[in-house]
């Protein structure tokens, strides 16, 4: 099976080289040294497959999928345009993607790219899955008086990557993406990373980084927009460097060890539209007021860090957030009705595992939006204010077990619009001692029809005491 994958594998590269070189002008031909330098590249990473015969011809005219030039002016001869290397991409990804395959022994010398004077994008999916190797040091590809021109540096799903990241990325002056996901690369943060300046997206999801994060360490990085440090074990206080970073869209620090009390620095990130710092050591300070200050908010998580106190209402200026997750914070109190009166667009709110008690306001069955709402496990009571639709709408999202005084009509719980609600007593039937939640809950034609009654009764009763007179006063 696998020697058919490989065959079908090579069988999509050739096919796409002949159909590029089909449509190839006249142009000139690309270095000899370039060439001998990709070639290398492809051999070190896949020596199984003989690229020299495959791809004989000028690599700018006819190469595999993830082989990509362009052409460039010479400013002293503005009439000739020269091809470059300026993207390498390996492992295969989709059809849609099928660049050079890897192997188990694949393997990566920078200083085979060298050569490659132009190379803008460097990728790898699933290439050091096996054979161990340390983390490439990319030091070679710039100096002082001829810089990188590496814009993009990716390593996805690569489990065979181990050691530092050390001295190793920090004069990439032109890094605009530097993503490292899924790799067993180890160690803490150096200061030498400050030296990125141009760096716009900063992923290091689910490695083996651990340890304090200088204070100071993104203080340069001003034109950071994506940083995402999650799955990993730093520890310690939030990076207060991280407030400058005015340009910042997305931040996920989740799945680490940070502690102490969630910064105030975040709210002058006003273009921050994505806040994940669930599942840390973060301490009981309440949940952090500064929320209402970031309008531009879409997501916010926080579960998992025991924050404590109560909800507090700050929710007006959050009327476009989409996702809440507030689970397993220690939370007490009632859940306020102006989550449910501003969230007009949240579509996933999670409350669950906390204290939180009293009734499940009405006003949650207004948010045309909302497709998962979890309250299971708190200590909420009376009756389940949702109407069949709403119910139908989220099915087994709504999740309210784990509620033991919670509620649910009878007519609503046989229709088994849910698996969940089955797990919920049957509300009495009437339910006097809570006339409060039954004013609440009816409508404004059922309190009208029940106001005329009370006071056709009161009419009676005045009536026949002014027919009695007197004597009826008396008996």
């Amino acid at each position: 099976m696998a020697q058919i994958s490989l065959t079908l594998t090579l069988l999509s590269i050739f096919t796409v080289a002949i159909f590029m070189s089909s449509f190839v002008i006249s142009q000139p031909p690309l270095d000899p040294v370039e060439q001998e330098a990709v070639y290398r590249v492809l051999e070190s990473v896949n020596s199984g497959i003989p690229w020299r015969s495959l791809f004989p011809d000028d690599l700018c005219s006819s190469a595999p999928h993830g082989v990509v030039c362009d052409y460039f002016s010479d400013a002293a001869a503005s009439e000739t345009a020269t091809p470059h290397v300026t993207e390498l991409s390996f492992g295969y990804v989709s059809d849609y993607s099928p660049n050079p395959p890897c192997n188990s022994n694949s393997t990566l010398d920078p200083s085979l790219l060298v050569p490659l004077s132009h190379l803008k994008k460097l990728f790898f999916y699933k290439c050091f899955t096996q054979t161990k190797n340390p983390f490439p040091d990319f030091s070679p590809l710039s100096s002082q008086n001829y810089p990188s021109s590496l814009e993009e540096l990716v390593f996805i799903e690569n489990p065979a990557l181990f050691g530092s990241l050390d001295g190793k990325i920090s004069n990439l002056k032109s890094l605009r993406r530097f993503v490292l996901i899924g790799s067993n690369i180890s160690g803490g943060f150096s200061d030498g990373f400050g030296g990125l300046i141009n760096l716009e997206q900063l992923t290091l999801s689910r490695n083996k980084f651990d340890g304090e994060i200088s204070m100071s360490f993104f203080q340069n990085m001003k034109k950071l927009k994506i940083l995402d440090l999650s799955y990993n074990g730093f520890q310690g206080n939030v990076p207060e460097s991280i407030g400058n970073l005015t340009e910042l869209l997305k931040i996920d620090l989740s799945y680490n060890k940070f502690s102490g009390k969630i910064p105030d620095i975040f709210k002058g990130l006003k273009n921050l539209e994505f806040l994940d710092l669930s599942y840390n050591r973060f301490g009981n300070f309440g949940l952090p007021l500064f929320l209402s200050e970031m309008p531009s908010l879409r997501e916010v998580y926080l579960s998992g860090n025991f924050l404590g106190g109560h909800i507090p209402e700050i929710w007006g200026n959050l009327s476009g957030i989409r996702g809440i997750g507030l689970s397993g914070m220690g939370l007490v109190g009632n859940i306020p009705k102006s989550m449910g009166v501003n969230l007009r667009d949240i579509c996933y709110l999670g409350l669950d595992n906390n204290n939180l008690q009293g009734f499940v306001p009405h006003e949650f069955g207004d948010l045309e939006f909302l497709s998962e709402l979890n309250l299971e496990n708190n200590n909420l009571s009376g009756r389940v204010p949702f109407s069949e639709g709403f119910l139908s709408k989220l099915g087994r999202k709504l999740k309210l077990k784990g509620n033991l005084d919670l509620c649910i009509d009878e007519g609503l719980k046989s229709a088994k619009v849910s698996v969940s609600l089955g797990q919920l007593k049957v509300c009495r039937q009437p339910d006097i001692s809570k006339t409060a939640l039954f004013y609440e809950n009816s409508s404004p034609r059922l309190l009208q029809e029940y106001a005329s009654l009370a006071f056709m009764s009161i009419g009676f009763l005045l009536f026949d005491l002014f027919l009695c007179g007197k004597n009826c006063w008396l008996r």
